[in-house]
């Protein structure tokens, strides 16, 4: 396997050499300066609650001002704030970085009420008036319009600026707290050949897709026993995070933490309900192929959680890092166009931090940085998984590139859009794959794309269950260790049936998941992308040239339309659950591909 001491880190230190450069000092001052600045531009033009009358001139001259101001800050603070979210994410024990990101985050932190001020304005003139007079808002008439639809949910102007100020010793605070005390988690792991070596966390669940089962069992006991000791402080800062989030709802007149959830979203209720009804209904299918993975595991019933990633016998016992890139440039190349040649220009240009390493968050992500350049963070452990979550992340890095003509504000992505193309280059590698590949390598590649279909619709299912239940008794109470436990091995038995064993199932998973703490109902967005992404894929298949000519100029639009109008574009009515029932039925496709190649390998 490929050391962690040869996989690539990204490169950062083209933009600031250093915490201690000038430049990079010049940037937090600039980033607090233009904060300044800014609110002095709202107040002289009077951009706030107002009440509704027929916009003027000076309207527009007013709208053309707070834009383009808007625009221009976040521009230039985005590239600092994500030069910042880099060092945390990668070393948790810079306790430098730390303090600067917090101190840039409480330096930005009135933006937020200034958006709040915002909303309101628009909200009252009415953005299609003032686009008739003002050439920024006839730019940025969608997002504005979702914007002046957010006033209805707002507290007054002197709650949202305290709100924004609190976040910092709240919320935040807490966030930072479960990263920190995750990511320097280390605990020993008993090798079935003797060995105790000590990992990190992120390494530790990388085993749980190792060929030899006795490791995957030996690093699921690890795990039992590290997380309990961190238990108590997470189940401190969830407490809080959702606290908060009861509170600030409550004032902002939602009726449920789900409707939030979907407006940030631009999800229609019907649209989500059509969803979840899908989703309910294929749960049975989803545990039929895990009781076959199970038989070919050697189990007789259902499937322990610790081989739940599995690879099957068959599988090669891992993937060298420079084989799997390979993998995902064959399958990119596929499709052609830039897609084709960006995962050299990502190498080339370091985006990637690819490696596992005591203080590196767990799990993946992509950030758009400088330009149409993203940073990618993977913690890479060797498996076809690993491959398919690398084509996931530059999925997002190629999005990124496909906004960066876009300003900030028409270019700001809700999660269930944001998948739209991570989702689609990971359906691209599948289906690459399954045109090449026979018998038992063509059986492993579906057991890798079916274990990820799993979790995104059954494991997200329980995710969802978990955090609506954790609402609910939020706002009666605190919760302590126990009932958060016992609430989401509930949540997972729901979820998962009887196709994984009861006393199997993972009750930290709650202190696991980064997303509990970062945002609420974080889940049900990547199950949205992965349904949208299969049918997206559908219409690739069907005419790929006429595919071609409009998914770039749909992905640009992302952060402007609504689900449902981005859906529209392809020919899609997402409010309808035959679209996501069509979605799932390429799933159930691939299970009965692969229930029948099992039946011939087995």
């Amino acid at each position: 396997m490929t050391t962690t001491d040869a996989l690539p880190r990204w490169r950062i230190d083209d933009v600031y050499e250093s915490m201690s450069a000038r430049a990079f000092h010049e940037a937090l001052e600039r980033n607090a300066s233009d904060v300044v600045r800014l609110t002095a531009l709202f107040d002289e033009h009077g951009i706030r609650a107002v009440a509704s009358r027929p916009v003027t001139a000076d309207d527009g001259a007013a709208a053309d001002a707070v834009v383009r101001a808007l625009n221009a800050f976040e521009e230039h603070s985005n590239v600092t704030g994500a030069y910042l979210v880099a060092l945390n994410r990668t070393d948790s024990f810079d306790e430098t970085a730390q303090a600067l990101l917090g101190e840039f985050d409480m330096a930005r932190a009135p933006v937020r009420s200034l958006q709040a001020r915002l909303a309101d304005w628009v909200a009252a003139l009415g953005v299609s008036e003032l686009a008739t007079v003002s050439t920024e808002v006839a730019e940025h008439e969608g997002p504005l319009s979702l914007l002046a639809h957010r006033a209805e949910h707002q507290m007054s102007e002197a709650e949202e600026a305290l709100y924004a100020q609190l976040t910092g010793s709240g919320s935040s605070a807490w966030q930072q707290l479960h990263a920190t005390v995750t990511s320097q988690l280390t605990t020993e792991v008993a090798m079935p050949d003797g060995s105790r070596p000590t990992l990190s966390m992120a390494a530790v669940r990388g085993l749980a897709s190792h060929a030899d089962p006795a490791v995957r069992r030996a690093a699921y006991d690890a795990e039992m026993a590290a997380w309990p000791t961190v238990a108590t402080v997470s189940a401190a800062a969830l407490n809080g995070v959702k606290g908060e989030a009861v509170t600030v709802n409550g004032r902002r007149g939602w009726s449920t933490p789900v409707d939030a959830s979907l407006f940030a979203n631009h999800v229609d209720r019907d649209t989500f309900d059509a969803m979840q009804q899908a989703v309910t209904e294929s749960l049975p299918d989803f545990h039929g192929w895990l009781r076959t993975k199970a038989r070919l595991h050697g189990h007789a019933g259902a499937l322990p959680w610790s081989d739940l990633f599995a690879p099957l016998p068959v599988a090669p016992a891992e993937v060298t890092w420079d084989d799997g890139l390979q993998m995902v440039r064959q399958a990119f190349s596929s499709y052609g166009g830039t897609l084709a040649g960006l995962v050299d220009r990502a190498i080339d240009e370091q985006w990637i931090d690819a490696g596992p390493r005591v203080g590196k968050r767990g799990g993946a992500f992509c950030m758009s940085f400088t330009g149409d350049r993203s940073l990618v963070f993977l913690n890479w452990s060797g498996s076809v998984d690993s491959v398919q979550t690398t084509a996931h992340e530059l999925g997002h890095a190629y999005h990124n590139t496909q906004l960066a003509h876009r300003t900030p504000m028409q270019k700001k992505l809700p999660m269930a859009l944001a998948e739209t193309a991570s989702i689609f280059c990971e359906t691209l590698m599948v289906e690459e794959g399954l045109q090449r590949l026979h018998g038992a390598e063509r059986l492993a590649l579906l057991d890798v794309d079916l274990q990820g279909s799993t979790q995104v619709v059954v494991d997200i299912r329980s995710r969802f269950l978990f955090e609506q239940q954790l609402f609910e008794r939020r706002a009666r109470r605190t919760l302590g260790v126990a009932e958060l436990n016992e609430m989401m091995v509930h949540a997972q038995r729901e979820a998962y049936g009887d196709a994984v064993l009861d006393e199997t199932l993972h009750p930290y998973m709650w202190v696991v998941k980064q997303h509990y703490y970062g945002s609420h109902f974080y889940n049900w967005p990547y199950t949205y992308g992965l349904l949208f992404g299969l049918g997206l894929f559908a219409q690739y298949q069907l005419d790929p040239d006429r595919f071609r000519a409009r998914y770039d100029d749909a992905l640009s639009r992302a952060g402007i339309d609504t689900a449902r109008r981005l859906g529209a574009a392809f020919g899609f009515d997402v409010s309808d659950v035959s679209f996501w029932r069509s979605s799932l039925d390429v799933v159930r496709q691939r299970m009965r591909a692969y229930g029948a190649l099992a039946a011939e390998i087995a």
